[in-house]
């Protein structure tokens, strides 16, 4: 694995000795420059922060120590938990994504992605196939990263994440209460009562990640195939 290199943010504070540690949630920087994004998260008044910045030149920076919550997540929900920061470890990776020219993350930024993934998951006894979650996952209201681009696909092959393959039985229509259903039991704020606005928010952050190529916000075809399959494959 690259060397970490240590740059202490002083944006944290105690995680919540009630939650568990079981998620790494992953990031973009939505910056121009990754040293802009470094000073942000170690400037005090920004109050945000990350455990970890990876560039895209596969430069690995430790802001926070994997034991204190830093501040990543903001409002967000994830399986019934609202305090994610306590939950999770936060990975940032330079990208200047949607707002300034997003563009593919390097093969050698995902490398050092895959060891660092590999370090923290063998330190925390993180589950590998769960453990995986997307900012845009925990507030899809507020956030679209890391966003479509992510290679979620190669990270599950690397034994990082999930990937099944739908089957002929999983394609067909489905009604929006099924759709509902399923995003809630994969973990998604998705309750009976939501919103048709809401709901769509929460389909198109499931599609950035399971199926990029429709970012519809709407039940297409391949995105009702993989709720179910990915259902199925979590209840297994």
């Amino acid at each position: 694995m690259t060397a970490l290199i240590a740059y202490p943010s002083p944006n944290f504070n105690e995680r919540d000795p009630h939650i568990p540690l079981r998620y790494i949630v992953m990031h973009y920087t939505d910056m121009e420059t990754g040293e802009q994004a470094l000073r942000r998260l170690c400037d005090s008044a920004s109050q945000v922060s990350a455990h970890y910045l990876v560039e895209e030149d596969g430069r690995i920076f430790h802001l926070v120590d994997d034991a204190k919550r830093a501040w990543h997540a903001g409002k967000s929900f994830w399986r019934g938990i609202t305090d994610l920061n306590s939950a999770s470890i936060g990975i940032e990776l330079v990208n200047p994504g949607h707002t300034w020219g997003y563009r593919p993350f390097p093969l050698i930024q995902i490398e050092a992605l895959t060891g660092l993934l590999e370090q923290l998951c063998s330190r925390h006894n993180l589950d590998r196939r769960t453990c995986l979650l997307a900012h845009s996952d925990i507030a899809p209201s507020r956030k679209q990263d890391p966003g479509e681009l992510f290679p979620w696909q190669h990270l599950a092959l690397n034994g990082f994440g999930i990937w099944p393959e739908p089957q002929p039985q999983d394609y067909g229509q489905a009604s929006t209460r099924e759709v509902c259903e399923i995003l809630a039991r994969l973990g998604y704020d998705c309750p009976p009562t939501v919103s048709e606005e809401s709901m769509r928010l929460v389909l198109t952050a499931f599609q950035r990640r399971f199926d990029p190529q429709h970012l519809s916000g709407l039940p297409e075809d391949e995105t009702v195939a993989r709720l179910r399959t990915i259902q199925r494959f979590m209840m297994a």
